[in-house]
């Protein structure tokens, strides 16, 4: 009888799981990542292996490939590094201070989300074109901004902004403001507790924002054709280039240079995220 109850009382005790357990759930999981990560990564690198390594390297180091890569990923890191600056000031002002029309300032954040990517590279070529609004404006400074470098980046900046303030804002509204008041009755002035009060707290969702943005940055197609001007050797990005080969059914040159963009961003993203890491550990230590 003792037996039973005890039994019973550690029935009780167990908590009770709202999906079924571990084996299932991670059976199902890594079943679900397999078919659709996996599998076409796998393909992918399986259709460049048939070049052979003599093949695969003449194909991904021309100069045309070279010059896509290096604005492709010098484009994504600029404006993923913009986008953290002035991200985190839209942040703070959304989550500090009230003005009016405060909510459609807000909503306006998530517009690239929404916006199809066409409907946004055809707005910021129309802006920045030497006729349009801005472009007859900055033109006679000697800036031109359409169809160049400079209009890939304004593309990834608009597409990667919001990747930043909602990371930011989660935290910045969590954050606990006695302690910034606590700092100043200390002495410490408003840039002091800024860097080592708060500064530490926002430095991973910070990192989690740059990455994000500069993922999107790399991979970003339809908003940055239209105002890069498409000019091998000088505004061509990859994911362009790509798409100009499977055009040409050059199917293993394609596949070959997505193969060397997955190994860069993979690399790339592992270093950001072992960056955060370390933050927190330093964040947590303190």
């Amino acid at each position: 009888m003792a037996a039973s109850a005890a039994a019973m009382n550690q029935s009780f005790r167990r908590p009770r799981r709202v999906l079924p357990g571990f084996g299932l759930t991670l059976g199902y999981t890594l079943v679900y990542l397999s078919l659709i990560v996996l599998v076409p990564l796998s393909a992918a690198f399986l259709r460049s292996a048939g070049m052979g390594w003599e093949g695969f390297a003449a194909a991904v180091t021309t100069p045309r490939v070279l010059a896509s890569l290096r604005l492709s990923f010098g484009a994504a890191a600029l404006a993923a590094l913009i986008n953290a600056v002035f991200g985190l000031l839209v942040a703070w002002v959304l989550v500090r201070y009230q003005f009016p029309f405060k909510r459609f300032v807000d909503a306006l954040v998530d517009l690239p989300f929404a916006l199809p990517t066409a409907v946004a590279g055809i707005a910021l070529t129309a802006l920045y074109a030497p006729n349009g609004w801005i472009g007859r404006l900055i033109e006679p400074l000697g800036l031109k901004v359409a169809f160049t470098p400079l209009g890939v980046v304004v593309a990834m900046t608009f597409i990667g902004l919001p990747f930043v303030v909602r990371t930011l804002q989660p935290v910045l509204e969590e954050l606990d403001r006695e302690v910034e008041q606590a700092a100043a009755t200390l002495g410490a002035s408003g840039w002091q507790t800024f860097v080592r009060v708060i500064a530490p707290t926002l430095w991973p969702p910070l990192l989690t924002g740059f990455a994000l943005a500069f993922a999107r940055g790399v991979g970003e197609y339809g908003s940055v054709i239209f105002i890069a001007g498409n000019m091998p050797l000088v505004s061509e990005i990859t994911p362009l280039l790509i798409i100009t080969k499977l055009e040409q059914y050059d199917y293993p040159g394609a596949t070959a240079l997505a193969v060397v963009m997955l190994v860069m961003s993979f690399t790339l993203m592992l270093g950001i995220n072992a960056l955060q890491t370390w933050a927190h550990a330093r964040h947590g230590k303190k």
